[in-house]
């Protein structure tokens, strides 16, 4: 891994850590959208340790059947960890709104991508140039209830 690359995650934890706590800081009155979208907090399983994981992220698309992520990190060309994570045990849970519901995570087929993006793009245009930025296909996540 480079030093750029190192720089990037560090980064990420730290704001993530941040996010949490002014959130809890300030009973979700703060910090509860971020860029015009509803943040929520996804509970994972580590896939190599097996220890919980929590990942602090927005959804631009959400109601009761369904809570869709984006596996963006920034437009690096690195799946995030918690994508990882997810693929390797799908049973997350959601926190939003201050409710926490346990769900199954999926990765959005191409065909399913195609039909959500236009609103994910309308929700936050930064995920158009994510995309363009990336080596990757930036993958979507479709959260549904267990």
């Amino acid at each position: 891994m480079s030093l750029s690359d190192t720089l990037t995650d560090i980064g990420m934890k730290a704001m993530n850590l941040g996010h949490r706590a002014v959130l809890k800081a300030t009973g979700g009155r703060v910090l509860s959208t971020a860029f015009g979208m509803p943040t929520v907090e996804l509970h994972t399983t580590g896939r190599k340790t097996g220890q919980p994981r929590r990942t602090m992220l927005t959804t631009p698309i959400h109601d009761d059947d369904r809570v869709v992520l984006v596996a963006s990190k920034g437009g690096d060309d690195r799946d995030p960890a918690w994508f990882l994570n997810l693929v390797a045990r799908p049973e997350v849970e959601i926190t939003l709104d201050g409710e926490t519901r346990p769900m199954r995570a999926r990765v959005a087929s191409p065909d399913e991508k195609a039909e959500l993006w236009p609103d994910i793009t309308a929700a936050y245009k930064g995920y158009a140039s994510y995309q363009k930025r990336s080596s990757r296909d930036i993958p979507v996540v479709i959260c549904e209830p267990r």
